[in-house]
């Protein structure tokens, strides 16, 4: 898969990086090669969780993605006590030195508490300068986001403090208006939406709210919005739609997954919260709130297939356009002078996955 579409081919890598995409006529063998995949939101897998402040639970769910093709990966930090959230950021930000991790993603705990989802009531709070300082800080340079509820007081001030360290303010878990929304993800160096419709009030079409806020915002270009698009958080009717209205490059898959993915049914936790795994949905013990997910994003890109979209605009959204949003032009596609990551698939399964030139 080319940037410009599904060719008969071969990638020539040398080193780390991949030195030419060749098109050659050859007879079809059933195997597809598609860029490495880009998650830019997952919260662990295997059974290990990246809120658990463990490093050995941090490369073992690194471990888990990386064998389903996803080879650049953002670990998520959720909503806790202020010494475990600091703690969590910090174990990931190892995580990225050990080369497990690409960066780190604050979520939390600037948060609505109408739109709390699967984070903890007990920790959320205003958007606070002097706690963001210290995220940053444990993070060591390593955040390259934090999602927030814009309409909180003290968001705009957190937000100017991200932007000081190249750091994106998100729009998620929030009750904004749909003027709010727009505004602040337009202010933002690339605006971005933390899983688009989840944990946000429907769209009304006399109270259109955060939804419209951000399909507005990425429809004039100043936004990407993630999908977790699973079936499960959205429909596949809505993936397809979305896609239908902006396009892949203003579309990021991605997982929310937790330590249940790959896993069998049972019990989990998502940062201080106890999860509950049934039939592969994880819901919130204690509520019943959706909790994360518990697919890999080829899953997802098979999933969106399945659903009438197609496969180059699927893989777009899953690998180009996320790691665009980590600034990175050189992960996400198969094209000379990438990081050569790269992912094997026959008949929509992995065969073999490479990642910085070795195959994993």
């Amino acid at each position: 898969m080319t940037p410009d579409g599904v060719r008969p081919g071969e990638v020539v890598v040398e080193g780390d990086r991949i030195a030419a995409v060749n098109l050659i006529d050859h007879d079809d063998d059933g195997r597809t090669v598609l860029p490495g995949l880009v998650d830019v939101h997952c919260h662990g897998g295997g059974g290990a969780s990246f809120t658990s402040g463990d490093a050995d639970q941090v490369a073992a769910a690194a471990a888990h993605h990386l064998a389903r093709g996803t080879t650049a990966l953002v670990g998520s930090a959720v909503t806790d006590a202020p010494d475990r959230m600091l703690a969590v950021v910090a174990s990931l930000a190892d995580g990225v030195d050990a080369g497990h991790l690409e960066a780190v993603h604050v979520e939390g705990p600037f948060l609505a508490e109408a739109q709390c989802g699967a984070h903890d009531p007990t920790w959320l709070r205003d958007p606070d300068v002097g706690f963001t300082r210290e995220l940053l800080a444990a993070g060591r340079g390593h955040v390259r986001v934090v999602t927030l509820a814009p309409e909180r007081p003290g968001a705009d001030a957190v937000a100017a403090t991200l932007a000081e360290h190249g750091v994106i303010a998100a729009v998620g878990h929030t009750a904004a208006d749909a003027a709010t929304t727009t505004r602040f993800l337009a202010a933002q160096e690339r605006g971005w939406v933390t899983h688009l419709f989840n944990a946000m009030p429907p769209l009304h079409h006399r109270d259109p709210g955060p939804v419209l806020g951000s399909l507005t915002a990425a429809a004039s270009g100043s936004a990407v919005v993630e999908l977790v698009a699973d079936d499960l958080h959205v429909a596949a009717e809505t993936t397809r739609g979305v896609l239908a209205m902006l396009g892949p490059q203003r579309v990021a898959f991605v997982t929310d997954a937790m330590a249940a993915a790959g896993m069998p049914d049972g019990d989990y936790e998502l940062g201080p919260l106890r999860v509950r795994v049934a039939d592969g949905v994880a819901r919130l013990a204690e509520g019943g709130a959706i909790a994360g997910g518990t697919a890999s994003l080829l899953d997802l890109v098979r999933r969106a297939v399945d659903g009438g979209v197609d496969l180059h605009a699927a893989v777009t959204a899953a690998s180009a356009t996320p790691a665009a949003l980590l600034g990175r032009d050189d992960l996400g596609v198969l094209s000379p002078g990438a990081r050569a990551d790269l992912v094997v698939t026959r008949d929509g399964a992995v065969d073999r996955a490479m990642r910085a030139g070795e195959w994993v």
